[in-house]
């Protein structure tokens, strides 16, 4: 799709059209998946967090205003905050349906700035190592690693405590660089070496 089509494209959604909306959700469904699936515990649940976006995308593309900037960047952020947010909201059900392990409350400790094994890993990896990890230190790992949020932000948006999510940003690493070790994982050699 060459970017002079998303305008036409985003006015026939907003028409509800089913033409516009299939086309787009065929356009961005990659770009959406490659960031569910840093949330997910597999494809298949990020999947279900994709539809599920694209649904609130549908419901709520009137309130999409690229202001000033530029159409298609401001399009990709648009949608990055609605796959983010749908993903939070994922993990929180799946917390409440599955009687998950409560988040903990413990000191954090300052991680050292020195470079890590998962500094050499491609993307692809990493995503794998991250589907490994409990919901709560995946999420947690994913919206300050990957998505820029302070712990803050993520307090508020999971409903823990700043500390917990320190604690669970401390923890995710610590059980990244144990995956790492145990798989004798190239990145994890070039570290040490």
């Amino acid at each position: 799709m060459q970017p002079e089509q998303l305008p036409a494209l985003l006015a026939g959604c907003r028409r509800m059209e089913r033409t516009s909306q299939r086309q787009l959700y065929t356009r961005y469904y990659s770009y959406a998946l490659s960031i569910c699936l840093r949330y997910a515990h597999d494809r298949e649940a990020a999947m279900e967090v994709v539809n599920d976006g694209f649904m609130k995308l549908f419901r709520d593309i009137g309130r999409f205003d690229p202001g000033r900037y530029e159409l298609q960047s401001s399009f990709h952020g648009w949608l990055k905050s609605i796959m983010i947010h749908t993903a939070i909201d994922y993990y929180r059900a799946q917390v409440k349906h599955q009687q998950q392990l409560a988040l903990e409350e413990e000191a954090y400790i300052r991680p050292d700035a020195a470079p890590t094994p998962l500094d050499n890993l491609a993307y692809e990896d990493l995503t794998a190592l991250i589907q490994q990890l409990t919901p709560a230190y995946r999420t947690v790992f994913n919206l300050y690693v990957l998505d820029g949020f302070t712990h803050e932000e993520i307090a508020r948006q999971l409903g823990i405590s700043v500390g917990a999510s320190k604690s669970n940003l401390s923890k995710a690493r610590g059980h990244l660089r144990a995956f790492l070790q145990r798989t004798h994982h190239y990145a994890h050699a070039q570290s040490i070496g």
